[in-house]
């Protein structure tokens, strides 16, 4: 499974049932999510950094307009898009 087809069938609205391919690509997604979070939520960074890590987080690269302020948390993070002048305040869970 890859991260398209994934994010179509939940999209669509499909349930993940446990053990299921889908269910083992939720879990590797979720793991990288917790890492980059992680990553984002344990230090202080300078807000390109805080740019670079939230691409990350969402697999799209973010424009220089954005802002967030940690911490921020995700259980997955790929099903995030974000536009310009976007910003997301601290404790922010998606």
């Amino acid at each position: 499974m890859d991260l398209k087809e994934f994010l179509d069938r939940l999209n669509n609205g499909e349930t993940v049932e446990g053990g299921s391919p889908m269910h083992q690509f939720m879990h590797k997604v979720s793991q990288e999510a917790l890492r980059i979070t992680a990553e984002l939520n344990g230090a202080y960074h300078l807000p390109e950094e805080v740019r670079r890590l939230f691409s990350e987080l969402i697999g799209k690269t973010v424009d220089e307009s954005f802002g967030l302020f940690p911490p921020f948390y995700s259980d997955c993070g790929k099903n995030i898009t974000v536009g310009k002048n976007v910003f997301i305040n601290s404790g922010c869970r998606f």
